[in-house]
């Protein structure tokens, strides 16, 4: 009965910090992107590197007009590795997008909308059996290219999380998305809940990880989508804001009514 009532007080607090980042900053149009595939390979590129030198790379892929399916399958791979360069580890994440490509064209006649149209579970298991696709890649495939439901888990979400005394930051990926999927779940019909930006609590508050509105950050969701979207890039806002690897800067953090 403890336990329970643990999780439950546990789920209301991840409520609350939902509630009260959204308040303070509002929407963060996190994925920024223009197309889907564009989210897809931003999610290759990230993994172990800052997202400023994704947009490098992004930008240099979009200035030779191979930000696109086709360009990607097309184009040389020592090409590719070039261009992706300023992302880190280029030679493997330019085999790993052009294994993606291959995956896509040989499952569903290379369609996005044929991928994204099977089941979250068996779209997740697929991507999960691709080279170098971890949950964390997985999941952001999922919601952020595909609207699939799920909770993108990352770094900043275990520093959080374990910080504020809800789960270790050694806890299993499963274990830290389903508490973060029951406890935000029924967001999704509260319409108390804020679901579209409001002004800042605070006039020299640090606005998350905004981003400028893009094709994909104002694309329809369904609520739930939407929730899981904004929680995860709100979570990152704090990570990198406040909640850092090497000193928590707790004084001025939105959250810090919580702490235990």
């Amino acid at each position: 009965m403890k336990l329970a009532e643990k999780t439950r007080s546990n789920e209301e607090q991840v409520r609350a910090y939902y509630e009260t980042l959204f308040r303070a900053w509002g929407r963060q149009h996190w994925w920024p992107a223009r197309t889907r595939f564009e989210v897809i390979v931003g999610a290759y590129l990230t993994q172990n590197t800052a997202w400023t030198n994704v947009e490098r790379a992004l930008r240099s892929l979009r200035a030779s007009g191979l930000l696109t399916l086709e360009g990607i399958r097309r184009v040389p791979l020592p090409q590719l590795e070039a261009l992706i360069r300023s992302a880190g580890y280029f030679r493997q994440k330019a085999r790993r997008l052009k294994t993606f490509v291959s995956y896509l064209d040989e499952h569903y006649g290379g369609s996005l909308n044929q991928m994204f149209a099977q089941s979250t579970e068996r779209l997740r298991e697929e991507l999960l059996a691709l080279n170098g696709v971890g949950p964390e890649t997985a999941d952001s495939i999922l919601l952020y290219a595909g609207n699939h439901p799920v909770f993108v888990v990352d770094a900043y979400t275990r520093r959080v999380l374990d910080r504020h005394g809800i789960l270790a930051e050694k806890a299993g990926y499963e274990e830290i998305r389903a508490v973060l999927e029951r406890a935000l779940a029924p967001l999704a019909s509260d319409v108390s809940f804020p679901s579209e930006g409001s002004k800042s609590i605070s006039a020299t508050i640090v606005p998350g990880t905004s981003h400028p509105p893009s094709s994909m950050s104002i694309a329809k969701r369904s609520p739930l989508v939407q929730i899981y979207n904004e929680m995860h890039g709100l979570i990152v806002g704090v990570g990198k804001n406040y909640c850092v690897k090497s000193k928590a800067r707790c004084e001025a953090c939105p959250l810090k009514p919580y702490l235990p």
